[in-house]
């Protein structure tokens, strides 16, 4: 409060003296107005501020007068004061005028002043490490300083280890790092980075509505001989003017206010350039009441109507539709540190995740840095800032922002109004991204949401169920006709639909017998197994589930449902089985594609083809018709050539996990078999036998008991009994008459193949090209019908 003195003077009625006060003034207009604080005898009297104009005598104070000419006439007039207690106005005013402009004009209007005392330094949680190295070079310091001892080297490897590690931990910061650095609170504000920048500025206050909201701050000012309209949200330093400040998070007022400077910037030529650093719009009942949604979209509208260049640079958080009411720019730029969100990391986590405590990784998902938002290119480029963030040198920073605007500026101020409207349009237009009309990638749609089909209610009458089985059947035998491919998503959408109505019905029956209550306890009791580390089921577990299937097994048919159920199993089988054949032919189908795919690739060889056509002439030329009249060369080389194309053929289906017999030896294929089934017979007893077929129960038992974590005693048993068990039938496989079997089959083999019996006119059956027959058998990888 500032204490003002009102002064009263009473004159006596000589005529000789009189005050014209209209001939009184104010010695300068830059004296500040006439407050007083303290005593009265202690300051110059209310009096000695008046002037006189009597006698040609100005700006002397009426103490001199008397003194100089009233003499007795002074007791003719008394002076009487009274003192009243009005607020201070602080604003828009300053103390000291600008001592650099004649009469005393202003440089700004902006309470806006250096703190008085220094903000204290804040640590954040990744930071602690660097400050443990600042505390080391403080000691070693004041050690030396106490000491008086020389302490320079260690004091010179301490700081380049801590500029070392400063430099690290600044160039590998992560998203959630980058929140907090945006956070700081030492962090510079927009009219920080103003003063730092500007020449001359000018602050302009209210809306025109009765409201001027702190929290946005708008004015002119020049950089370089250039005026500018600047608008930004303003923090505050600290708590007291943060709450002045509303924590940079503006009301409708605040907008309202911007949107009435940026219709006088358009009006004046006057580029704009906004600053964002908000958590987002203040978000009371009040401000809903009053509007802040449409204010942000009335802001929104009109940026994109301006037409004078506008450049948006996010120097601390930017907060979803709080931030983008003043963001729609021709450039937006972020300081290196800047973060730019729909909803903060912490409220997507909580919304995701359903804790706060997931904030990192929600920061990481969003990308919302400047690098990320860069690539996506919703940031136009990123403003550098100093090791350990803008509050380590604010100056250094804003004229980073300076040299950016003016760069920036001198790109947009070349376009004429038409090209700055599209480009800001197009600015907007491309983020993101959509086609019309367009299909869809087929590897983008695997990974699209599904439709989600009604999901029915379990419980469904039988006969619904039956018509909808009978349905599906004769969609699949038009298919089969058609085109041989069974529809598979309605297949498993039907197996899908019976599973869940099984399920329900065994419920229903459990319920019925009076098992629930089992079933819910073997179930916990199970799935404690299985969480914990032993993986095997313990035998009184198993032994319980045993008891309990077989309880439910034999009074199943008591059950209301039974009939329901057994009809229901009976279509899940029969769809089971359709699935399987369908798999099967889906299999077989790709396989036949794939081998004539690799035989056509053969088949136009260019030397094969050279080959053919060469032997085909030479058989022209002999002007035989059967092939048992060709001489014994060109036989020889047409067997050559068969034996050629079918060792390509066989690599083919070994490559396919196929094998391969040549269809000249059906007896050597019928006496293989035969030897095989005589082995599995001798290896059958052999297992049989009682001595082994002990070690091989021993075997499993200690394979069961050392589970996957298996230690060295388990693992030398396990060991053991395998070299018994090879061993053992290793023996039975050296039976002298298995050996002379398997010696005779081998040689008869090998006269088969090599006699030429029966394939070496088969070139001659077709003019077309040669062909081999083969007959191939899948083995246990790859089965169809």
């Amino acid at each position: 409060m500032t204490i003002i003195y009102v002064v009263t003077i009473r004159f006596s009625s000589n005529p000789q003296f009189s005050l014209h006060s209209r001939n009184c003034r104010m010695a300068s207009t830059s004296h500040p107005p006439m407050a007083f604080s303290g005593s009265l005898a202690s300051k110059t009297s209310a009096s000695d501020l008046l002037r006189s104009s009597r006698n040609g005598v100005c700006g002397v104070p009426l103490k001199a007068l008397g003194r100089a000419r009233l003499g007795s006439k002074k007791r003719d007039f008394t002076v009487s004061a009274k003192v009243r207690k009005v607020k201070k106005h602080e604003y828009p005013w300053p103390e000291d005028p600008d001592l650099n402009v004649k009469g005393g004009v202003l440089s700004h209007l902006s309470p806006f002043k250096p703190l008085k005392e220094k903000q204290k330094p804040v640590t954040l949680d990744f930071e602690k490490p660097l400050m443990d190295l600042q505390k080391k070079i403080i000691d070693v310091q004041k050690m030396a300083n106490e000491t008086g001892l020389d302490f320079s080297d260690q004091i010179i490897s301490l700081e380049n280890k801590y500029q070392q590690a400063l430099k690290d931990l600044y160039t590998h910061l992560t998203p959630i790092q980058r929140v907090n650095i945006a956070r700081h609170p030492n962090r510079p504000t927009f009219l920080d980075h103003i003063f730092n920048i500007t020449e001359k500025f000018v602050e302009l206050h209210g809306d025109r509505a009765g409201y001027d909201d702190p929290a946005i701050v708008t004015g002119l000012g020049t950089i370089n001989g250039r005026s500018y309209m600047f608008m930004g949200h303003q923090k505050g330093r600290n708590t007291k003017e943060n709450i002045q400040r509303n924590f940079g998070m503006p009301t409708p007022h605040g907008y309202r206010k911007a949107l009435r400077m940026m219709y006088y910037a358009d009006h004046h030529g006057f580029p704009i350039i906004t600053f964002i650093d908000t958590p987002g719009a203040y978000a009371d009942l009040k401000s809903e009441e009053l509007g802040q949604g449409e204010a942000i979209a009335h802001n929104l509208r009109t940026m994109f109507g301006l037409k004078v260049p506008i450049i948006s640079i996010v120097m601390g958080e930017g907060g979803s539709g709080g931030a983008l009411a003043i963001g729609c720019a021709n450039k937006l730029l972020m300081l290196e540190n800047a973060v730019f969100y729909v909803a903060s990391p912490e409220a997507c986590a909580a919304i995701l995740w359903k804790t706060a405590k997931a904030s990192p990784k929600a920061a990481e998902k969003l990308k919302i840095t400047a690098t990320e938002l860069c690539k996506l290119q919703i940031a136009d480029g990123f403003i550098p800032e100093p090791l350990g963030g803008a509050h380590a040198d604010p100056y250094w920073t804003s004229q980073q922002i300076k040299i950016a605007i003016e760069e920036s500026m001198d790109e947009l101020t070349k376009m004429d109004t038409q090209e700055l409207l599209r480009h800001r349009m197009l600015k907007f237009r491309k983020l993101g991204g959509f086609q019309e009309g367009v299909p869809i990638d087929p590897k983008r749609k695997v990974n699209m949401k599904k439709k989600e089909e009604p999901i029915l209610p379990p419980g469904i009458p039988d006969v619904e169920l039956m018509d909808e089985v009978e349905k599906l059947k004769q969609e699949i035998l038009k298919a089969k006709e058609s085109s041989g491919k069974i529809p598979e998503s309605g297949l498993n959408g039907m197996i899908e639909k019976l599973r869940r109505e099984i399920d329900f019905e065994f419920s229903e029956a459990a319920k019925a017998l009076g098992l629930e209550e089992k079933f819910v306890m073997a179930r916990e009791e199970f799935a404690k197994t299985r969480n914990s580390n032993d993986q095997s089921m313990h035998p009184v577990l198993k032994e319980k589930l045993d008891q309990l299937k077989e309880e439910f097994n034999r009074n199943i048919s008591a059950a209301p449902n039974y009939a329901s159920l057994k009809n229901k199993l009976d279509m899940l089988q029969e769809m089971a089985k359709a699935q399987k054949l369908s798999e099967k032919n889906s299999k077989v189908n790709k396989l036949k594609e794939e081998i004539n795919k690799r035989l056509k690739e053969i088949m136009n060889r260019p030397d094969l083809k050279e080959k053919i056509d060469k032997l085909k002439a030479e058989i022209d030329s002999t002007g035989v018709s059967t092939a048992m009249d060709l001489d014994q060369g060109l036989k020889e080389k047409i067997v050559q050539l068969k034996d050629e194309m079918e060792t390509e053929f066989a690599g083919v289906f070994e490559s396919l996990g196929l094998n391969v017999n040549p269809a000249s030896l059906p007896d050597a294929k019928r006496k293989i078999d035969e030897f095989n089934n005589e082995i599995t017979t001798v290896m059958e007893d052999v297992v049989s036998s009682t001595d082994l077929k002990n070690k091989i129960e021993l075997l499993k038992m200690e394979v069961a008991k050392a589970g996957k974590t298996a230690d060295a005693e388990s693992k030398a048993k396990i060991q053991a009994l395998e070299q018994q068990i090879k061993k053992s039938l290793a023996e039975a496989m050296s039976f002298p008459e298995l050996k002379d079997k398997h010696e005779k089959l081998k040689a008869e083999i090998v006269e088969t193949v090599e006699s030429p019996e029966g394939s070496n006119g088969s070139l001659l059956a077709d003019n077309d090209g040669p062909k081999s027959e083969v007959e191939f058998n899948v083995d246990a990888n790859r089965s169809f019908a």
